[in-house]
């Protein structure tokens, strides 16, 4: 097997930590990954030094790595210990969950920006069946619609007219569908009335939801983004950490500009675009599934990643039941679960976890931003 970043972890995941059940790289214990010609390199970071688990890892990562990939690749495997000691109630937006937003278990561990440069190309419908594929998989996830002015989400997932309640530690306690937490703005205002706010109300209602909720465990938090650069964009970086983000375009070149601006936010912010998805990519008649009319042009997005040196995280196709389903509450993921579409949002899903994984093992947490004006 070729030597990458991606067989390595895919290796790795091989090993659990018995005691939590998970293996190493989907609790974020593999880190300052390089892999480079024979020989690769990483830390495993340990929850607990001095364990049967602890004291034996090391040498089951280069059993692994032997048996997997190579057995002369040349391996450099150092055990650290976890020094940071936490309660169990930790939520973003305490300072403890900002310590550990990008590992372990307690808290969110991965929170993932759904963004767009312009509006119409569809980032709800996938911001949703993304967090409802990572669901089917097995992780815990929760939704956020931070989208003040045109929120989405309830209509989507069927909970129109639902409203959170506020516990004894007057935090927020999210809603839940199809074992997604979910929060949006929807569950707060009558839908009815359009939401006339400045900025400073925004951004304080942004934070609300992003530090005044009791998320409990949560592996992937799904932040569906409104479209644009705006004060939005700019208080979530500075309320929490960012793990990554992802673009979503259509085939036009003028979406495909506003995309390259997406990206150059995310850069300026020093959060990693982990991908770029293409979505309403063909159209395939229901008689001719074999056909496809690419209608809004082609393979525009796939060739903007490879510009901009984005990995490439797949095409949605059109089709009839991801409109049936936005509309009905049922995810396209849940409802028509052999449909193209499904299968297309679930190889989405496979790779942001990828993508993800990887951003983790090699680079460092991304921190909040401050932003000074000037």
């Amino acid at each position: 097997m070729a030597l990458t970043r991606e067989g390595v972890l895919q290796a790795l995941r091989k090993i659990k930590d018995p005691k939590r059940d998970k293996d190493i790289v989907r609790l974020d214990m593999v880190k300052n990954l390089t892999v480079e010609d024979d020989r690769v390199s990483f830390t495993v970071v340990v929850k607990e030094p001095g364990t049967s688990f602890a004291n034996q890892v090391e040498e089951a990562c280069e059993r692994v790595l032997h048996e997997e990939i190579d057995p002369h690749l040349e391996v450099d495997v150092e055990v650290d210990s976890e020094m940071i000691s936490l309660g169990d109630d930790v939520m973003v937006g305490d300072q403890e969950g900002e310590k550990r937003q990008q590992g372990g278990d307690g808290g969110v561990q991965n929170t993932v920006a759904v963004a767009s440069g312009k509006g119409g190309v569809g980032k709800s419908t996938v911001a949703v069946n993304l967090a409802m594929s990572l669901k089917e998989q097995g992780y815990s996830v929760a939704l956020v619609d931070t989208d003040i002015y045109g929120p989405s989400v309830p209509k989507m997932l069927g909970m129109e007219g639902e409203r959170p309640r506020v516990n004894d530690e007057r935090k927020i306690e999210p809603l839940e569908s199809h074992g997604i937490k979910v929060l949006s703005m929807g569950f707060m205002v009558d839908p009815d009335k359009a939401v006339v706010w400045r900025g400073p109300m925004v951004t304080k209602a942004v934070r609300q939801f992003l530090g005044d909720v009791n998320w409990g465990d949560v592996e992937y938090m799904i932040l569906d983004l409104p479209p644009g650069t705006g004060d939005v964009q700019l208080t979530v970086v500075q309320t929490i950490p960012l793990t990554a983000a992802i673009l979503v375009s259509t085939p036009q070149d003028v979406a495909l500009a506003d995309v390259r601006k997406g990206k150059t936010m995310f850069d300026n912010v020093n959060v990693p675009t982990v991908g770029i998805v293409e979505n309403m990519a063909y159209f395939s008649p229901p008689d001719q599934p074999d056909r496809k009319y690419y209608l809004f042009g082609r393979g525009g997005a796939q060739n903007l990643s490879r510009e901009l040196d984005v990995p490439f995280l797949g095409e949605i196709p059109i089709e009839q039941e991801v409109r049936e389903g936005g509309d009905d509450g049922r995810p396209v993921v849940l409802s028509h679960p052999d449909s193209k579409s499904a299968q297309a949002f679930n190889e989405m899903a496979d790779r942001v976890v990828e993508q993800v994984a990887i951003r983790n093992a090699q680079d460092d947490p991304t921190q909040k931003v401050e932003i000074l004006y000037r």
